[in-house]
């Protein structure tokens, strides 16, 4: 199996199950002219994303990591009109480019961006008492991880579910003699994801035009 291959299956996914779209098209557009890193999620990735949303019935989101807005596009379509997302980014360019992206998709008046370090807004958001959210999405920095970990249980309630993305690093997260800030940040906060009493989570590995790579889900299971 090789990258070329992967790559090929993840198209034939994309053209079969998620159409062309112009807005998110263009979010990808705008992001590569930005010079922004492409760190987005594929097509297939994002729908995922949406329809995982719109099964558990989320009305609220919280996505940490904000990027160029694609994922946050389809985390938002995912919600009812009086549906609410909140989406934190650190880079002042990416936000910029975030808010054009989702303004043009119609979707100024779901999405609030908060700018600025997420280990620095999240205290911000307990502090103002926000009712917890169906949904925290997690892909941000990712020595971060246990921190941002931590911090979505605080905003979260039973039956809340927490998402992260590249969570197996290219199969790099099985060894344990990393010296890889990434790698690490992500072992810990697999350690704590069974660690955890409040949780019952998995960890899958997926191919595809990104690379090898996995995300983690997780169902909250007990208040605090």
């Amino acid at each position: 199996m090789t990258q070329e291959q992967w790559t090929a299956v993840d198209h034939y996914i994309t053209d079969l199950l998620v159409p062309p779209d112009p807005a998110l098209d263009a979010a990808l557009q705008s992001s590569a002219a930005a010079g922004l890193p492409p760190h987005n999620v594929s097509p297939n990735q994002g729908k995922l994303l949406l329809l995982l949303a719109q099964i558990h019935g989320a009305r609220t989101i919280l996505e940490i990591g904000t990027l160029g807005g694609y994922s946050t596009i389809w985390l938002a379509r995912s919600l009812p009109a009086d549906g609410r997302l909140i989406t934190l980014e650190s880079d002042p360019k990416h936000a910029e480019v975030a808010r054009a992206n989702i303004g043009h998709a119609g979707l100024g008046d779901i999405v609030e961006l908060r700018l600025g370090r997420a280990l620095s807004t999240l205290p911000q958001l307990v502090a103002e008492n926000r009712r917890p959210f169906d949904l925290i999405f997690i892909d941000a920095d990712k020595p971060s991880n246990p921190d941002y970990f931590a911090w979505a249980l605080k905003l979260s309630r039973r039956g809340s579910l927490i998402i992260a993305d590249n969570v197996v690093r290219n199969g790099a997260v099985i060894d344990t003699t990393s010296s890889d800030p990434s790698v690490q940040g992500v072992r810990r906060f697999n350690e704590l994801l069974a660690e955890s009493s409040r949780v019952s989570a998995t960890a899958i590995q997926t191919v595809g035009s990104k690379g090898y790579d996995g995300f983690a889900i997780a169902l909250v299971t007990a208040e605090d």
